[in-house]
This record gives structure tokens, sequence and C-alpha cells, in this order.
């Protein structure tokens, strides 16, 4: 299946409206989208939580910790 909002590559799209609600659960802060890696990124965290066909999973023990200077 492809999807022509994306070039058509097959990354599901998220709803911009969701994005813009959206909070880390643990620090309750805005989170960034990552449209390549398909996550949402929380710096107050440390965390990047997972989108999985166009669902973010946003329970922490799912999350990938980040290292700031990597993404510098």
């Amino acid at each position: 299946m492809t999807n022509p909002t994306t070039g058509g590559k097959s990354k599901p799209r998220v709803d911009p409206k969701l994005l813009e609600i959206l909070v880390c659960p643990l620090s309750k802060t805005v989170l960034e989208y990552d449209e390549e890696r398909q996550e949402l990124i929380s710096r107050a965290s440390g965390l990047a939580y997972p989108i999985r066909d166009g669902i973010p999973i946003m329970l922490p023990d799912e999350a990938r910790v980040i290292d700031d200077d990597a993404k510098s």
C-alpha cells in the first residue's frame, strides 16, 4: 500500500490534530514529531515514543531512551 502524502512510501500519517493535543505521559510536556523515525520525542523525559501503523504508543515501557548528544 502506498501513501501519496509521504511520496509513495508506506509510512502511515499521524493525524495532525492528535499531535497537537498529545503530551508526554511522564513530564506532561509537548512532544516533537520525528516523521522519519516515526516517533514522538519528549526532551524533558529523554524518551521517544514509537508510532506504529499511524498510532502513537504512549507507554513509557514501550519508549526508547534518547541521547540528546546524538540528536544534535
